[in-house]
């Protein structure tokens, strides 16, 4: 899992065949987020906020589940 500079975010995941996004929070919790492109996921990696870009772009767009971590 790349791990991305946030104060939030821990790491993320990106199953390309799948179209799931994968993020590890600081805490510890893991949520999968379906029917991302991979535009998304890219634009996640590069933001300057990643944080920030998952909390407008990504966050309760998607159908999400939780997942161990």
């Amino acid at each position: 899992m790349p791990a991305v500079r946030s104060s939030n975010i821990n790491s993320v995941e990106y199953n390309e065949e799948l179209r799931e996004l994968s993020v590890t929070f600081r805490s510890g919790a893991t949520y999968t987020y379906g029917g991302v492109d991979e535009a998304a996921y890219q634009d996640l990696l590069t933001n300057p906020s990643p944080g920030s870009y998952f909390a407008r772009h990504i966050k309760d767009k998607y159908p999400t589940r939780k997942g161990t971590g």
